[in-house]
């Protein structure tokens, strides 16, 4: 029978008043697992104003011990990684590596966040004026909310909480109702490292918790990941109702392969980028540029690498796991019958895929198209599926031209031996994210995730520095003091507490 999984709120399962549910299915197998609980407008305020009723204690508790929690939290997911991997993996589908990687990406952000005090320390400038000192802050901003989608179920909501649980703002998580295991684990974990009741709460639902916590006045800030038409809307109504707003939308990531390039190298990359985790992943590489005459090879050694890849359930060490629902499988589907249909040549075809699982699984095997043209749906859209696409093109320019006109701009990548070519590519390019021979060039945790154009909505990216600033708001002081101040005798040495 399958279990019902409720929010999260000060610390305990909380089941709402919402009285509607929708099914968590395993993708590999097509089962229900669960029942997800989805919240009321009611259960919206109530685990917000959990939030909110424990963010005086939190923003005032001392970084050492914020931070002493957040070491905590970090230690318990290194030890047991293993088991969020698994959750990833029975309800998105992406193999048992994948989901490992995601966990130790997210990781990062955790290690990062534990700087807190040095990334908050603020300036000091004596005698700015005579007798005037000036000095700056940043402080927490209050109950933010996190709004995670389904493909990455622990990385992207660990992209934001531990950097706004370190700078002492306390946090709602709305996960994606596809996905919603991971989410209630981490909860428990961060209980179990020790952080206060409230501080961390999880909240299910649709579209109602969504505009729940878009327009609800103590929610102080949203940060969003997902399709590029939501993270708009998000962001407009977000900001319409006096919020900081991070949106990160969608994509159509390229690969440029230039006619120096190791080909070997090149097509490796292509499958590793185009088919990991099926293709869903806003980084996924999803239409090559080849350049010259190489396409005619590069295409030959793509398509033997793909044929040889084992899809079916991630548990069984395959090599590419299913879509996440049965609605994807088709719509990727579609995609691929559209392509066809257009006349672009299909050399690899996913659909019909016999995958090593047992039920009705959501599988659509790898596939590629060559001679793709600008104007087929499959180079215009978004497929979020395993679909690479490749397109020939004349030149460098011509491929640089291709990529800066496209609405996205999240990723991007070049594959060239010549370091000139590389340098200028990284110049000219209009994309927020750059490999150079690196294919899914995601920042690592002290830099900044976020892309050009459509792919992102407001002005800060996500973790790093950015993502601190984010998070706290600052204060500039200035003071002239009179008088000396003494604080009496004591010869104990100094600690933090």
């Amino acid at each position: 029978m399958a279990t019902t999984l409720y929010h999260w709120k000060n610390g305990e399962t909380f089941e709402g008043t919402g009285g509607r549910f929708s099914d968590v299915t395993d993708p590999a197998t097509g089962e229900v697992s669960a029942q997800l609980a989805l919240a009321s407008p009611e259960d919206v305020d109530a685990v917000v104003q959990a939030a909110v009723a424990a963010f005086p204690k939190w923003r005032d508790t001392s970084l050492t011990r914020r931070t002493a929690v957040l070491f905590a939290f970090r230690e318990l997911l290194n030890a047991r990684k293993e088991e969020l991997a698994a959750i990833i993996t029975a309800e998105h589908g992406k193999v048992l590596s994948d989901a490992l990687g995601e966990v130790s990406r997210g990781q990062e952000v955790v290690e990062f966040a534990c700087g807190m005090p040095h990334l908050l320390k603020g300036g000091f400038t004596e005698n700015a004026s005579t007798g005037v000192d000036v000095h700056s802050v940043r402080q927490p901003l209050g109950p933010v909310a996190i709004i995670s989608p389904f493909n990455f179920p622990a990385m992207v909501p660990m992209w934001f909480f531990p950097i706004a649980i370190a700078a002492g703002n306390t946090v709602v998580l709305k996960p994606s109702e596809k996905v919603p295991t991971a989410a209630q684990w981490m909860a428990q974990l961060w209980k179990d490292a020790g952080l206060p009741d409230g501080v961390f709460n999880v909240l299910n639902g649709d579209k109602v918790a969504v505009d729940g916590l878009l327009t609800h006045p103590d929610i102080k800030s949203v940060s969003f990941v997902g399709s590029t038409p939501i993270a708009k809307y998000v962001y407009e109504t977000g900001t319409a109702s006096g919020k900081r707003v991070q949106a990160l939308g969608g994509a159509k990531n390229h690969m440029l392969v230039l006619p120096d390039a190791d080909l070997d190298l090149a097509a490796d990359q292509a499958i590793n980028s185009g088919f990991g985790s099926a293709g869903e992943r806003c980084m996924a590489i999803s239409a090559i540029l080849a350049v010259g005459d190489i396409a005619d090879e590069l295409v030959s050694k793509i398509k033997q690498r793909a044929e040889t890849l084992r899809t079916g359930d991630g548990r069984r060490g395959c090599d590419m796991g299913p879509l996440v629902t049965a609605a994807a499988r088709d719509r990727v589907s579609g995609y691929v019958d559209a392509g066809e249909a257009a006349g672009a040549t299909l050399v690899v075809d996913g659909r019909g895929v016999s995958p090593d699982a047992d039920g009705e699984g959501f599988f659509v095997g790898p596939t590629l198209f060559d001679h793709v043209q600008t104007d087929m749906s499959i180079y215009t859209d978004e497929i979020f599926g395993p679909v690479l696409s490749v397109v020939r093109v004349a030149s460098y320019q011509e491929g640089v031209d291709l990529i800066n006109s496209n609405p996205y701009g999240n990723g991007t990548a070049i594959f060239t031996n010549d370091g000139g070519a590389a340098r200028r590519f990284s110049n000219e390019v209009q994309v927020g994210m750059i490999g150079v021979n690196v294919p899914v060039p995601v920042p690592i945790a002290y830099y900044s995730f976020g892309g050009w154009k459509n792919s992102l909505f407001g002005d800060t990216h996500a973790h790093g520095v950015e993502g601190v600033s984010f998070f706290t708001r600052g204060k500039v002081v200035t003071s002239r003091w009179l008088d000396p101040s003494h604080g009496g005798l004591n010869l104990g040495f100094p600690q933090n507490t």
